[in-house]
């Protein structure tokens, strides 16, 4: 049997919590499921607006390499982002854009899912703080990656419990346009 490899890089802008989210990713899968992740990330010339990227792998073998050079997941939420690191993700691999945020140009040989993330945690719950947390979400019910259990365990093990409920929702909300896209 095949080993599972999944090789994701996250790409926005500073504060969208790209980073955050890859971080909680590798958590997830690593600490409670058991595999081996990794994830790194080059802020570039994020501080000052420029596109963040953070690359994370998930294998249930030995990873000896921590960068990812062909994703065959790109999640992208700026349209900088979109444009730099489009080009690098494996054909038909997958690619998860808001649609605030991001207008696919070229069509990429991936399947290409553009969900109203950021539009929705505004209208649902006021905060772009979990932005990110839902676009784990949607990742999770596209990708079926880690289960979403995992993700709330590496929550409530970082953030302040006043946080959770507005979390947790924030996942719920991407899991459901996620799955929908599935």
């Amino acid at each position: 049997m095949e080993m599972e490899r999944s090789r994701l890089v996250f790409s926005g802008s500073g504060g969208q919590g790209v980073i955050t989210a890859a971080i909680i990713l590798a958590k997830a899968a690593a600490i409670f499921e058991g595999r081996n992740a990794t994830q790194s990330q080059s802020y570039g010339a994020a501080a000052r607006g420029g596109a963040t990227r953070s690359d994370v792998l998930i294998s249930d073998s030995e990873i000896l390499f921590p960068k990812v050079i062909q994703p065959n997941i790109l999640v992208s939420l700026t349209q900088e982002s979109y444009s730099k690191f489009g080009p690098i993700l494996r054909p038909g691999g997958l690619l998860l854009m808001d649609s605030k945020y991001v207008t696919p140009e070229k069509k990429v040989a991936a399947h290409h899912v553009s969900l109203p993330m950021y539009d929705t945690v505004m209208e649902k719950i006021g905060k772009p703080i979990v932005f990110n947390i839902c676009m784990l979400g949607a990742l999770i019910g596209l990708s079926k990656l880690v289960e979403p259990e995992s993700i709330l365990k590496v929550l409530e093990t970082t953030i302040p419990k006043d946080f959770m409920d507005m979390n947790k929702k924030a996942l719920e909300l991407g899991l459901e346009m996620g799955e929908s896209q599935a």
